[in-house]
């Protein structure tokens, strides 16, 4: 069974990618010790576009949705919603072409927009070994 990639896409001001940035630094880090996680990287983008690419590959598409349905998934995107809210902001979270969510779990809301890409790795390649 191949692997499965889910690319959050995150339309990120720009006055707001430092913060953006500076939270997913801060971040508690729990994915990494999900049963099934295998790969995390937040990709700024360079030029052309104000979309963050936050990129996570895991093991199949169940580990994934056992992952968000987990405590610390739910406490760290509840906690970045009440943050949100205290400040009065929008914090949609359908994990799916949203609006306003507050990725980077901070003072309100980072990223204007997001949207869930998903894939399944068909080919892939590492350095060969010398």
């Amino acid at each position: 069974m191949p692997s499965v990639v889910k690319i959050n896409v995150l339309t990120v001001p720009a006055e707001m990618r430092q913060e953006l940035e500076k939270r997913f630094a801060n971040r508690a880090g729990m994915v990494e010790s999900s049963d099934g996680f295998e790969w995390f990287e937040l990709l700024r983008p360079v030029e052309g576009t104000d979309r963050y690419l936050v990129y996570t590959r895991w093991r199949s598409e169940e580990d994934f949705k056992r992952w968000q349905q987990s405590q610390s998934f739910q406490a760290g995107h509840a906690r970045a919603a009440a943050e949100a809210a205290a400040q009065g902001e929008a914090h949609g979270h359908g994990h799916g072409q949203g609006q306003g969510q507050g990725h980077g779990h901070g003072q309100g809301p980072a990223a204007s927009g997001s949207e869930l890409w998903s894939f399944e790795v068909v080919d892939s390649a590492a350095p060969k070994q010398a």
